[in-house]
């Protein structure tokens, strides 16, 4: 869908009935500020269900927090009127695991700077920044590799379950574990180092794609 993902898009990756898959979230002006001092707005559009809309409230929350200690003096979060849309939109998603990723959106179109290409990332958000542990990690890791993305970004707390998958998944993947947003945050605007976990093999055609019409449902551990 995206060659270069522009500020305020960022790829994400969802659970679905018939295996994994990658979905965008894209964020972006919705009507320019009348320049008065008054508090923005934020609609969101995607078929979205009641989990994934509070994700959304509660990662903006976590971005604005962060962008006020990162940059103070960015009110952009605060004062800017804004539009959330994750394509598909004949295709209802929901669940909490997005999270991380909404909240990095916001952040890439507060900075107007793209994130560190070829990321995909999946991850809850708890209200004080915590990245918490999401399910699915086998079929999102297969997701990733399936479009082509180089590096995957997880929580922490899903190192094991991602550290038990077969080499054939995981060969040729940079995997990053965060366990707080601000672990995410650096990885995504950070320069890389050549200091993450890397797989080297001959990679090998995982061609099991569920059809376009299978729904985007993220899903998080019980």
């Amino acid at each position: 869908m995206y060659e270069i993902t522009p500020p305020g898009v960022v790829m994400g990756l969802a659970w679905t009935a018939m295996g994994g898959s990658t979905l965008f979230i894209e964020t972006r002006i919705r009507k320019p500020s009348t320049g008065k001092k008054s508090e923005g707005t934020l609609e969101f559009t995607g078929h979205l269900g009641d989990v994934m809309k509070e994700s959304i409230h509660i990662a903006m929350t976590v971005a604005r927090n962060f962008l006020n200690q990162e940059d103070p003096s960015n009110s952009f979060l605060i004062d800017s009127h804004l539009h959330l849309h994750v394509p598909e939109g004949a295709t209802p998603k929901d669940g909490p695991s997005a999270g991380i990723t909404i909240a990095i959106a916001f952040i890439s179109l507060a900075k107007n700077q793209p994130i560190r290409q070829n990321v995909a990332m999946t991850g809850e958000l708890s209200l004080m920044g915590r990245v918490l542990p999401v399910g699915g990690i086998k079929e999102k890791t297969i997701a990733a590799k399936r479009v082509g993305v180089n590096c995957v970004i997880l929580p922490e707390e899903n190192k094991k379950d991602y550290n038990d998958l077969p080499k054939y998944i995981t060969d040729g993947l940079e995997v990053h574990f965060a366990s707080t947003f601000e672990d995410v945050y650096r990885i995504c605007f950070t320069p890389q180092k050549k200091t993450s976990t890397v797989h080297h093999q001959k990679s090998l055609d995982l061609d099991i794609s569920p059809p376009q019409t299978a729904p985007l449902l993220s899903k998080n551990i019980d």
